[in-house]
C-alpha cells in the first residue's frame, strides 16, 4: 500500500512540474508579446512628439508671416 502512494506522489510531482514548467513558458511568451508590442507604441509616441515639432515649427513661421502681412496692410490702409 506504501508503495502505491509513493508511485502517486510521485507521479504527482512529475506533473505538476511539468504543469507549472508550460505555464511559465506560456507567460513568458505572452511577456515577449507585450514587450514587443510596448516598444512599437514607445516608438509610435516619439515619432507624433517629433512630427508635433515640427507642426509646431510651421505654425510659428506661419504666425510670423501673418503679422509681416498684417503690418504690412495696416500700414497701407
Amino acid at each position: 500500500m506504501t508503495g502505491a502512494v509513493i508511485t502517486i506522489a510521485v507521479i504527482l510531482l512529475v506533473v505538476g512540474g511539468i504543469t507549472g514548467s508550460v505555464v511559465a513558458y506560456f507567460r513568458l511568451q505572452r511577456h515577449r508579446a507585450d514587450a514587443a508590442a510596448m516598444a512599437s507604441y514607445r516608438r509610435l509616441a516619439e515619432e507624433s512628439a517629433a512630427v508635433q515639432q515640427s507642426l509646431q515649427g510651421q505654425l510659428s513661421a506661419l504666425e510670423d508671416r501673418v503679422r509681416s502681412v498684417e503690418g504690412l496692410l495696416r500700414s497701407v490702409g
